[in-house]
């Protein structure tokens, strides 16, 4: 428990700085480049992501299975063979891929509401070239356990990228050469990310031999299986961005302001939604290989107990944030990106915070019980949802259709994933009972906090009265979920000071 508790903490910490970059970064971009750039860049981003998924999904998940396995016989001579026929095959796939959208880009320009789209596209395809590269290293760093080596290098790429964006952006430049120029930056980050990766592999003892065909087939066999599944649920994403602009130009809007509208919505209210996922993917992360030990040891208790562990604190954790996006969802808004649409669609978007963190661990659970097929069933089923309601609800709801399509997917596939953890992992939480309580702290808080930001605004600036606000929102959330008995706050603390104690006895003695 405490390597995985050390193990949550290191990645949290990372993702933390990475993603508050990245908001940082949103928020300059939505200011320089404005809606209607960044809906351009979100289109044709959401198609390169597809063709990234097909490098970087399976791949490095089989290398770090099977790496695993060589090193801990102490054959680190197979484990480099391993990796160069892992490396040979994945940069000529990647090479592939880029000449077929290459010679076929008249085709793949039918996939964009706007042709100038996959000029974007195309600026992308350098860095799948060098994710392909990047992604067969990081593959072995995981084998290997090391957390750091893997965090360090995705900071790395995002503050790469920032400076590089920094230096190509200007708000004179026209909306298609400010997403233009994002592209590029993505493709030069992505070269110095690879460049540090390798760096790191070698520094820490990596070594590549001569590749052996015995090791293409199982490489392959292995990886195809996940990766296809991958790249089937990787369609969603370019899916949306095609549904959404084409139905609101449907009911009046032009395709400048459908792009402005998919660009809010996805490039500055969406990214807030998964905060509480930095935390909540930490744990899935660390808790991978420890479920898939437990299944092939076949301690279904311990599988049943981290289960329960894992969706009672997804639910603690996404609820603690709700309040405070239902309280100052517009202000957020305005103060992050000057955008008035971006703070409103948080605050009617903050319910879908609670579905999105169960589903993330849930599915996370059942990809390490070697549940994969069943929970791509329950995205499939979910996404199908989804797609329905995007397609008909915009006529009522407009972009808002967005965020209620998604929020209904979640729901869908969590129930879906929460009936195959009962049968195969035997989980046994009075989630509706649970759920009901955490909506009597939700409600109250989420009230509290709109009602003090509200009479702080006009005393205070914004940047004050988001720091007021998250402090009531945090603390009458806790406050409240200690009445319910949902937080034993004062148990933590006991078990934290009597650790306290134990360390500094331990150093007297050794004194």
């Amino acid at each position: 428990m405490k390597s995985l508790f050390k193990t949550v903490a290191l990645i949290s910490f990372f993702t933390f700085l990475t993603r508050v970059l990245g908001f940082v970064f949103r928020i300059i971009l939505s200011r320089v480049v404005g809606a209607e750039g960044l809906g351009l860049y979100q289109v044709a981003s959401s198609v390169f992501m597809v063709l990234l998924t097909i490098i970087s999904s399976g791949i490095p998940f089989v290398i770090s299975r099977l790496n695993a396995a060589f090193y801990a016989e102490k054959n680190s001579k197979k484990a480099g063979a391993f990796l160069s026929v892992a490396l040979i095959f994945t940069v000529v796939l990647s090479i592939i891929i880029c000449l077929i959208v290459l010679i076929s880009k008249n085709l793949f320009s039918m996939l964009f509401t706007d042709k100038n789209c996959i000029i974007i596209l195309l600026s992308l395809l350098p860095s799948l070239i060098f994710s392909a590269v990047y992604c067969v290293f990081r593959g072995d760093l995981w084998a290997r356990g090391n957390y750091f080596a893997l965090c360090v290098t995705e900071l790395y790429e995002q503050v790469i990228r920032i400076v590089i964006s920094l230096l190509a952006i200007n708000i004179s430049f026209s909306a298609l050469k400010n997403a233009l120029n994002l592209g590029w930056s993505m493709s030069i980050a992505c070269f110095f990310s690879m460049a540090l990766v390798i760096v790191l592999y070698f520094y820490y003892g990596g070594k590549l031999y001569k590749p052996q065909k015995a090791h293409l087939k199982p490489f392959v066999c292995q990886s195809a299986p996940i990766t296809g599944m991958r790249v089937a649920g990787s369609f969603v994403q370019p899916l949306v961005a095609m549904i959404i602009p084409a139905r609101l130009m449907a009911i009046g809007y032009t395709n400048s302001q459908a792009l402005s509208l998919y660009g809010v919505a996805m490039g500055m209210t969406m990214p807030l939604l998964f905060i509480p996922t930095t935390i909540i993917g930490s744990l899935s992360t660390a808790l991978v290989p420890e479920i898939s030990t437990a299944v092939a040891q076949n301690n279904s208790q311990h599988v049943e107990r981290r289960a329960t562990f894992s969706i009672s604190f997804a639910l603690a954790i996404s609820s603690l944030f709700v309040p405070m996006f239902m309280g100052m969802g517009e202000s957020l808004g305005v103060f992050l990106y000057d955008n008035v649409l971006s703070g409103s669609l948080l605050q009617s978007a903050s319910w879908v915070l609670i579905p999105l963190g169960l589903t993330n661990v849930s599915s996370s659970l059942l990809n390490s019980m070697g549940l994969e097929n069943k929970s791509f069933f329950s995205f499939l089923v979910g996404s199908g949802v989804m797609f329905i309601a995007m397609w008909f609800l915009p006529a009522l709801l407009g972009i808002n259709a967005l965020v209620v399509g998604m929020g209904l997917n979640y729901i869908v596939v969590f129930l879906m994933n929460l009936r195959l953890l009962k049968k195969y992992a035997h989980v046994n939480i009075k989630l509706g009972k649970l759920l009901l309580k955490y909506v009597a702290v939700i409600i109250p808080s989420g009230a509290l906090t709109a009602f003090m930001a509200s009479l702080c605004e006009y005393v205070l600036p914004t940047f004050v009265v988001l720091i007021v606000g998250g402090i009531i929102s945090v603390g009458s959330f806790i406050s409240l979920a200690m009445v319910l008995n949902l937080f034993d706050v004062k148990g933590v603390y006991v078990a934290f000071k009597n650790k306290i104690k134990i360390k500094n006895h331990q150093k007297s003695k050794n004194i």
